[in-house]
């Protein structure tokens, strides 16, 4: 091959598999049709596209640093020699002779998995959704169904391995004769070739498309969560099967409430008169942002009531409104905590009435009370029996 694919991708020649990945997603954002739809983009978009097939494929990527082209079935042996390789030494020591065929590898074969993250409002985590989903992966190439050939031609058999993907090679040496397999290096192991590739998918089956997905999202989702859709993922190398498309849940921020677990939690701010004499507060829920309006009055709103004398700190619950169990029946609480203000801006006439509650409570001058830790077992013990 003339063209030179490191210099394609933008990559060293000694690069890992996860850079040439990384190198690859980065151009494929800046080039697709999607977002650059003209030509010249285009043909550099397949270019970079071609590089990736090639580097990411550690035997397409063997064979063409050993000057091989593994795009081009007539010339993807030119760059092989005779010698062992690694593969050869471990088939010698480790396989029966002349049982080390493992015959020719299919050109169907399963995608990859694919994953995608969907942003859920806490409401739609809690009561459930049904979201579509564009997801861009690889779908079963319209013009030859899959098959790689243009339409109205076959795969042949390969010449060199007549049909049986790998080839064998006899050597001498100090252990004698010496009988390895090794793929074939002109079908690349699949014991047939492709004379006439699909101009749409260049022979590979698939092509690179945008699809729309319904996505039901189960009530009780958190984020993390997983929602499995078999089969919508990336479809296989030769029309294969689609591997499973997994949609990460991710839950937003919300101005009212807390997650934990099934419950939410919460915080009321009253004044420390209300605290003391008691009141009662309309706490929005979760279904007062449920957008199909299918909440009555009744779910919008809890009714929370602060008892006299009530201390900040103090935690309220209202039982089973919090978020449904994603496995199992009911659903959490709704914990509030009361947050008591105190004032600090004061009128004259303010100022003089607390003087005069205070007054009637005794409490002009108060000290504050020291609260003592409980004693511990030992302690107890020694005071049963007068120790000191």
């Amino acid at each position: 091959m003339t063209t030179d694919l490191y210099a394609v991708l933008g990559v060293a020649r000694n690069a890992s598999s996860e850079e040439i990945k990384k190198a690859y997603r980065r151009l494929a954002r800046q080039l697709h049709p999607d977002v650059n739809p003209d030509a010249a983009t285009q043909e550099r978009f397949k270019e970079v596209t071609q590089a990736y097939d090639v580097l990411s494929d550690p035997r397409k990527r063997e064979m063409y640093d050993l000057g091989g082209d593994p795009l081009s079935a007539s010339g993807a042996g030119a760059g092989f020699g005779q010698g062992f390789s690694f593969t050869d030494i471990m088939d010698a020591f480790f396989a029966q002779s002349g049982s080390s065929s493992r015959g020719p590898r299919p050109r169907m074969r399963r995608g990859q998995d694919a994953l995608v993250r969907l942003q859920l409002e806490l409401a739609e985590a809690a009561f459930g959704v049904t979201r579509e989903l564009k997801v861009d992966t690889a779908v079963t190439c319209s013009l030859c169904q899959g098959a790689g050939t243009s339409p109205g031609t076959d795969v042949s058999t390969c010449s060199t391995c007549r049909g049986r993907g790998e080839i064998s090679n006899v050597q001498r040496s100090f252990l004698g004769e010496v009988r390895t397999m090794r793929p074939c290096p002109t079908c690349r192991g699949f014991g047939t070739v492709i004379r006439d590739p699909c101009s749409e998918c260049s022979g590979d089956g698939r092509v690179r498309a945008r699809r729309v997905i319904p996505v039901q999202v189960p009530a009780g989702v958190d984020s993390g969560n997983r929602i499995q859709l078999s089969g919508e993922g990336e479809v296989g190398p030769g029309g294969g099967p689609a591997g499973d498309l997994y949609v990460e849940i991710e839950v937003g921020h919300h101005p009212v409430f807390t997650r934990q677990g099934d419950d939410l939690l919460c915080e009321i701010t009253v004044p420390m008169t209300a605290a003391a004499l008691g009141t009662s507060v309309r706490l929005p829920t979760l279904e007062a942002d449920v957008a199909d309006g299918s909440a009555s009055d009744v779910e919008r709103l809890i009714t929370i009531t602060i008892e006299a004398g009530t201390q900040s700190g103090e935690q309220l619950v209202a039982r089973g409104r919090g978020v449904p169990r994603l496995r199992g029946t009911g659903r959490g609480d709704v914990v509030t905590t009361i947050v008591v203000e105190t004032p600090t801006r004061l009128d004259a006439e303010q100022s003089q009435l607390l003087h005069e509650l205070a007054a009637m409570r005794g409490e002009e001058n108060p000290t504050g009370t020291v609260e003592h830790q409980s004693k511990g077992v030992f302690d107890r013990f020694k005071g049963a029996f007068g120790g000191r």
